[in-house]
């Protein structure tokens, strides 16, 4: 049995250390401080007996559990991400661990009046009478996906400590800068070589997620003129005005708020203007490849229709694709994705099958070359101050990377 509380260290060790990520930056890492716990990690492979532990650059880890078996097996590996979200402060985390939770309030923190509720995030009745960490309601947890990372090291001590079971060659990835998007873009598949891979990157228990969004980036800026005021008729053009127009011309209840499962959206996520010039940011996303173009030429439409209304261009806009859905490249190889669904039954959960609205670095290494479904990790509200993990989900999420690697064994010899 894997030891809670060897658990909850381990997983608090990597929450106080900041390491979030920044989209504005050019280097990767992103920011210097995930190097700290980058430097960590590889230190603490090396400690639990992994071997070929590397660190590259650009501070992406790998390490290598050899096989244990005669016979060959293919080789699969394990990916998490280091970094946190810029979306939400991850610095000073302060875990509050909440023993045998009795489904009522959590106070995070009083003098601020921060709740968590489960009148509001009602997944929390799921887990009564288990041990739950949070934060102190001024930061982010950092469970996004450090408790990934805590699941596939403790796995591997597992394994290591527990020779008994037999597993093939088994590698493990830690990247930085997934929550920019950039994760897999300097990750060395080659280098890696898994024949497949999961990344631990779900949220609640049973999740098994092997489609995710196709998605895209929208920059849409709009140019004005800007006169004084007292003698603006007929010469000033305010480029807000525009902006509104634009912002209304797009399906209303096509928005994040309005939508779910399989239904796609237009996010308008920043706005900056003034009357010379205003910039709209938006993300696009949608499971449908054919509906993702669709909503592409909306937007480029919209631009045009608008400009032609003025007679001249006064929005101007850029859209660049950021990953894509790996259905299109797991379904091939579907026995990856079923290994994964048995190894949860066989352990008493339940696997929850459904699309990720998101997206994950498995993503884009399944279009790197690398099959890679995405496994819970167990913990909810994800980029901020309500985000939570119950520690029973981290272990059971321990033990089915365990016992992948045994079915996988046992199961798929070469």
């Amino acid at each position: 049995m894997i030891s809670k509380e060897h658990i909850i260290k381990r997983f608090v060790s990597y929450v106080t250390v900041d390491t979030e990520s920044d989209s504005n930056s050019n280097t990767t890492p992103s920011t210097a401080k995930q190097w700290d716990l980058a430097n960590t990690l590889v230190k603490e492979l090396k400690a639990i007996g992994m071997q070929d532990v590397t660190i590259d650059e650009n501070a992406y880890i790998m390490a290598t559990l050899p096989s244990n078996v005669n016979h060959e097996v293919p080789t699969i590996g394990f990916v998490s991400h280091f970094d946190t979200t810029p979306d939400f402060t991850g610095a000073n985390v302060n875990p509050q661990i909440h023993e045998n939770y009795d489904g009522k309030d959590i106070i995070l923190n009083a003098e601020q009046d921060i709740v968590l509720s489960p009148d509001y995030f009602d997944d929390l009745l799921q887990y009564k009478g288990q041990t739950i960490i949070t934060t102190d309601g001024t930061t982010l947890l950092g469970a996004d996906d450090k408790a990934g990372i805590t699941e596939i090291i403790s796995a591997m001590e597992y394994l290591i400590q527990h020779p008994e079971i037999k597993h093939g060659k088994i590698r493990v990835g830690f990247t930085p800068d997934e929550e920019i998007g950039r994760g897999a873009h300097k990750f060395n598949v080659e280098k890696f070589g898994a024949d497949w891979a999961y990344t631990m990157d779900g949220s609640q228990i049973g999740e098994l997620e092997y489609e995710n969004f196709n998605a895209a980036g929208a920059v849409v800026t709009i140019k004005g003129k800007i006169v004084h005021p007292g003698y603006a008729k007929g010469k000033m053009v305010n480029s807000m005005y525009i902006a509104t127009e634009y912002i209304n011309s797009l399906p209303r209840l096509e928005t994040p708020e309005h939508t779910e499962g399989y239904e796609g959206f237009f996010h308008l996520y920043a706005i900056t203007g003034e009357v010379d010039s205003t910039k709209l940011e938006y993300i696009i996303r949608d499971h449908d490849k054919g509906h993702f173009e669709a909503r592409k030429e909306v937007m480029q439409k919209l631009a045009n229709e608008i400009n032609s209304q003025y007679g001249r261009e006064v929005i101007s806009i850029a859209i660049e694709d950021q990953y894509f859905n790996m259905k299109e490249k797991v379904e091939p190889v579907m026995h990856i994705v079923d290994i994964a669904e048995e190894a949860m039954i066989q352990l008493g959960i339940k696997p929850l099958i459904k699309a990720i609205r998101g997206g994950t670095d498995g993503s884009q290494l399944s279009y790197m070359g690398l099959p890679c479904p995405n496994i819970f990790a167990g913990g909810h509200n994800f980029h901020g101050r309500y985000e939570y993990v119950p520690v029973e989900s981290m272990i059971k999420a321990t033990e089915v990377i365990c016992k992948i690697a045994e079915l996988t064994a046992n199961k798929h010899r070469i």
